[in-house]
């Protein structure tokens, strides 16, 4: 008989920060120790701004020691005693055999906790779509929120579409929002017969707001100003796997790396080619990832289990790109999507939402309307402090630079009432009869405490990503800030005297129409 024995696998230890704990055994904890346990996942569910992962069976040094199967039974009990505690549903995961030396087998269990926290309606992540042009990401996300596959002829993406010209031409010129609700236990509750926004909010803990952008060359500006303006906590880069990366692509994933927003890849229309093809455009997505000038490290996810594992590790580190392989078609592989965006947690930790929120209110104006028997209503994203029903803000530049006193009337986030908004959170703010002609896309309320500051003239840091000529003293470019989106004039370039594909150098800038609020990084 052997005796030697064998070595139990080992992850990395355990950070103090952050909502992934582990444990080793919760089994019957005295009563002094269950309220020090209640308070650490109060601490965890914190961290993750309502949601926290425990990972049973493994020590604090990451060891995967496992545990017998009457053991791990008792430590879930008292895990949900915990998470009862607090006001928190739990949801297995996934569970792990280890090889451990012993005679019974031992397994690890991971759990997903999730609170909606008391000062809030449900937890929210906001999700840019890119892509190039006809791959199919109006149809995803037709699809992913109303819970019918498409007929392969784009069905599915009818619905989203906002003007007629999109439905008769099948492309996205515009930017249109789509709601992705899962309950407490990570089931979709977009579903239902007949579900409105207002119902999938109420029934919702987490929320997934996708922004579809444009892919088509002729409107990059307005996927820009998408990117710029409305602050994802993350991007979805579709890639179409009978074409691979074609058209905008390479210059959407540009802008993701450029404005440093963390992306995952989904390949679509596996169902239109072969297995070969498939893993030939995929192998065509990890040599660019793998380029220097990404240094991004892919994750094909082919099991639940990798799409547990690609949540957690996108979330830890910024150099790990998932990517799916799916049809919108078939279905196929399209429940793993749907488990990464559900455990997929907020990117911002509770650290700088908290920094965030203590400073002057600041919202940054995205869309003006008018809507009957309400008057005047912005939307936009609050980027600091805190604005209630009620406040008095200031609004501007006006094209002389003055700023307008107003009152915000009402707040509705996901066309949900609001009585309080916090930053990083977007919303509609309604403003009573306020001139509407006095405002524009790329004005910001602000706290009157705040002395805000305006700029005709600018300077910053560039670096040409393409260009086809020399860029130039005299160049009219159009400028991207936030919300901001204005035609400046080049005044000069510091140190040199152009500038080609590649180079960085420190440019001034002049707004040709009107000042800018801007900040300095």
């Amino acid at each position: 008989m052997d005796s030697t024995k064998s070595e139990p696998l080992k992850g990395s230890p355990e950070a103090e920060d952050g909502n992934i704990e582990y444990k080793l055994k919760l089994v019957n904890p005295s009563q002094y120790r269950f309220e020090h346990l209640v308070t650490q996942m109060k601490w965890r569910l914190q961290e993750g701004r309502g949601e926290a992962v425990y990972q049973i069976g493994v020590e604090d040094n990451g060891l995967l020691v496992g545990l017998a199967e009457e053991e791990m039974r008792a430590s879930l009990k008292t895990l949900h005693r915990m998470a009862e505690k607090v006001g928190a549903d739990i949801t297995v995961l996934r569970e792990r055999e280890v090889d451990y030396d012993s005679d019974t087998p031992r397994k690890i269990t991971e759990v997903l906790v999730r609170k909606v926290p008391d000062n809030q309606q449900f937890l929210d992540l906001r999700v840019a779509v890119l892509g190039n042009v006809d791959s199919g990401k109006s149809t995803l996300l037709g699809v992913l929120t109303q819970g019918e596959l498409d007929n392969g002829r784009g069905r599915a993406r009818l619905n989203l579409f906002r003007h007629l010209h999109e439905i008769q031409s099948g492309r996205t010129s515009s930017i249109s929002f789509e709601i992705l609700g899962f309950n407490s236990k990570g089931e979709v509750v977009n579903y239902s017969d007949s579900r409105t926004a207002e119902e999938i909010c109420e029934s919702s803990s987490k929320m997934i707001t996708f922004i579809d952008l444009a892919g088509h060359h002729k409107y990059l500006h307005t996927t820009i100003f998408g990117l710029t303006s409305y602050c994802p906590d993350c991007a979805l880069l579709l890639v179409s796997a009978n074409t691979g990366i074609a058209g905008t692509t390479r210059e959407h994933l540009g802008l993701a790396l450029a404005l440093k927003v963390p992306f995952f890849i989904v390949v679509s229309k596996i169902d239109l080619c072969a297995k070969t093809t498939v893993e030939r455009t995929v192998r065509q997505l990890e040599r660019v990832l793998k380029q220097p000038g990404c240094h991004k490290v892919p994750m094909l996810v082919t099991s639940e289990d990798d799409a547990v594992t690609a949540a957690q590790q996108f979330a830890q580190s910024p150099n790990v790109t998932p990517i799916f392989t799916l049809s919108s078609v078939s279905g196929e592989s399209l429940d793993l999507l749907k488990v990464f965006l559900n455990i997929l947690p907020p990117l911002t930790n509770s650290k700088e939402q908290e920094e965030l929120m203590q400073q002057l209110t600041e919202f940054q104006v995205d869309e003006i309307y008018t809507v009957p028997e309400v008057g005047t209503v912005v939307g936009g994203t609050l980027s600091s402090g805190i604005c209630r029903e009620g406040d008095q803000l200031v609004v501007g530049p006006t094209d002389d630079g003055c700023f307008l006193e107003l009152r915000v009337c009402s707040i509705q986030r996901n066309r949900s009432a609001c009585r309080v908004l916090r930053a990083g959170q977007a919303a509609t703010l309604a403003l009573g009869d306020f001139d509407r002609a006095l405002l524009r896309k790329g004005m910001v309320m602000v706290s009157p405490e705040m002395n805000p500051t305006i700029c005709s003239v600018f300077e910053a840091e560039i670096v040409l990503l393409f260009h086809a000529t020399t860029f130039r003293r005299g160049f009219q470019v159009t400028v991207h800030v936030g919300n901001v989106r204005q035609t400046a004039v080049v005044e000069k370039i510091h140190a040199k005297d152009k500038l080609r594909t590649g180079e960085k150098a420190v440019v001034r800038f002049r707004f040709l129409k009107h000042p800018e609020y801007l900040k300095a990084m």
